[in-house]
């Protein structure tokens, strides 16, 4: 009987030898979704073998991980960022454990993650590969770490992210599902996929879902589609560091920028963690986390205390600010008074469910 793993290789063959057309499309969506799911399997099978666990709370208003080969300088950012202690050596695998750090600004506390480098097939166990992976899933955005001296590790690191189910800087699948207990597939969209109904109707039922209502509301190709059904898929923001650039003369780096551009997918920022001005870095991580700061005015005074805000994501409501401030603040909310850009005058009168803005000034009455 064939082992998983040899099952997975001959699914890659398969669909790599198979051109895509028309008449093959449904062919391939039914091999992909074997695929993906021979893949969450196997994954779900070696994380019960136990090994070693990396048990870190998080903590402070976001946090952040940096993500890259052993010794591109994870650690020495850390340090630069946090003023952590992070052991910093010029050989691989110094980190062995999750090293925290905390990085205040704009009112926010950010705690940064310094974790075990990553190394081609992490996402099958290599080097504590599932444990780090575990950790990196429950970040609010990652910092992948890039050497400008070998830069095609790049390309692996995407890869294992990609098999462990972590998807960069997109928005999760819109696509809805109910399940129900007879009647087949009632499929309905309301803009065209590019892909047939008959493929998606494939992929679906190799996911074992054969009776239910699926309402599908972009164009999305077989890959989202299998994202959609599947249940580990992780949606995370992402920025690519290219650091050590003060190793690197001016021609170096017009190389590595060409080839940054054409290979490497997400926004791209390039520091030196030694040397360079983080600055703009720290500024980059707090507008990736998409945080507003809010100020609270307790009611009847003038003076509001802007040195300690309030830290939200954006989106969040007055509910979400009071469930911060005291979960029984929320049970006894009458109103509140918001002066700032949420508003369409100052001091405006709003209930539980006003969105805040950056900046914004709120007064509760309870």
């Amino acid at each position: 009987m064939k082992s998983t793993g040899e099952r997975i290789r001959e699914i890659e063959e398969e669909i790599r030898k198979t051109p895509y057309n028309k008449a093959t499309a449904k062919h391939i969506g039914r091999l992909k979704a074997k695929l993906a799911r021979l893949k969450e399997e196997k994954l779900r099978r070696s994380s019960k073998r136990g090994g070693r666990r990396y048990a870190v709370g998080k903590s402070g208003d976001a946090t952040v991980i940096l993500v890259g080969f052993p010794s591109v300088g994870k650690s020495t950012l850390l340090n630069s960022l946090t003023g952590a202690r992070a052991e910093v050596a010029n050989y691989d695998f110094t980190t062995l454990e999750v090293i925290p750090g905390t990085l205040k600004y704009g009112g926010a506390d950010i705690q940064i993650l310094d974790v075990p480098g990553i190394i081609s097939g992490a996402s099958e166990g290599r080097g504590h590969g599932k444990e780090v992976l575990s950790v990196i899933r429950n970040a609010d955005l990652l910092l992948l770490m890039l050497d400008p001296f070998n830069l095609e590790q790049y390309k692996v690191l995407k890869r294992e992210l990609h098999d462990a189910g972590v998807r960069l800087n997109q928005e999760p699948p819109k696509v809805k599902i109910q399940l129900r207990g007879r009647g087949g597939l009632n499929i309905s969209f309301t803009v065209s996929p590019r892909i047939s109904e008959e493929e998606i109707r494939e992929i679906l039922r190799e996911n074992r879902i054969l009776n239910a209502d699926v309402v599908i509301e972009e164009d999305l190709d077989s890959d989202r589609l299998i994202d959609a059904v599947m249940a580990n898929r992780k949606y995370v923001s992402a920025l690519a560091l290219v650091n050590k650039i003060d190793l690197l003369s001016r021609g170096g780096l017009e190389k590595v920028k060409a080839y940054v551009s054409e290979n490497v997918e997400e926004e791209v920022m390039y520091i030196s963690a030694v040397k360079g001005d983080l600055e703009p870095l720290k500024r980059k991580i707090f507008e990736k986390l998409n945080l507003i700061r809010v100020y609270l005015k307790p009611r009847g005074e003038k003076v509001v205390d802007r040195k300690e805000p309030m830290v939200l994501r954006r989106g969040s409501t007055v509910a979400d600010l009071c469930r911060r401030i005291h979960g029984e603040l929320v049970r006894n909310f009458r109103y509140a008074r918001v002066w700032g850009r949420s508003t369409k005058y100052p001091g405006q009168r709003v209930g539980a469910t006003h969105e805040l803005a950056d900046g914004d000034v709120v007064s509760i009455v309870a």
